[in-house]
């Protein structure tokens, strides 16, 4: 069952996938065809699931379940990675991302690896007030509060010492 993102409860569950690249006007409308197809009709255990999703700055595709609705399942946990998974073929790229951390830098997403964040900070490059977008959030409370914070407020901050 899908719904609007706005209107998700602060203790739904959240997944988010960072492109390698910005996702151009077509390709945001293909992702945005298959995820409402497969949200639709998204279930655990034969029981229809709360869902709804948002994709921001272009790069960023957030899917969010509430499950107080009904409880995800690591089936269907597996059936969404593979709808990732068949995007990523469909468009060459990658949603899996996990050797990049995304910060932003001049109103755009930029995506550094994680060996070159102690040069770049010795550079100033990234300073402490670069907002870094921490993909390890958990809910869409979090999502809300916590998911580009500035880089002090981060695991990055030990760079700055």
């Amino acid at each position: 069952m899908l719904t609007e993102f706005d209107n998700m409860p602060d203790n739904a569950r959240l997944w988010i996938y960072q492109a390698d690249r910005p996702l151009n006007e077509d390709e945001l409308s293909l992702v945005k065809k298959h995820i409402k197809h497969f949200l639709s009709q998204w279930q655990a255990h034969d029981q229809d699931l709360k869902s709804a999703f948002k994709i921001e700055h272009n790069q960023f595709l957030i899917i969010s379940v509430d499950e107080s609705f009904s409880r995800v399942s690591g089936c269907s946990i597996d059936s969404s990675v593979h709808l990732i998974r068949s995007l990523e073929k469909e468009l060459s790229l990658s949603f899996m991302t996990t050797d990049c951390v995304a910060f932003l830098l001049g109103g755009e997403v930029k995506l550094l690896p994680f060996n070159m964040l102690k040069e770049k900070t010795a550079l100033q490059l990234i300073k402490p007030e670069t907002k870094v977008f921490d993909n390890t959030v958990k809910n869409v409370a979090e999502f809300r509060q916590k998911w580009l914070i500035p880089s002090s407020e981060t695991w990055v901050n030990r760079y700055f010492k």
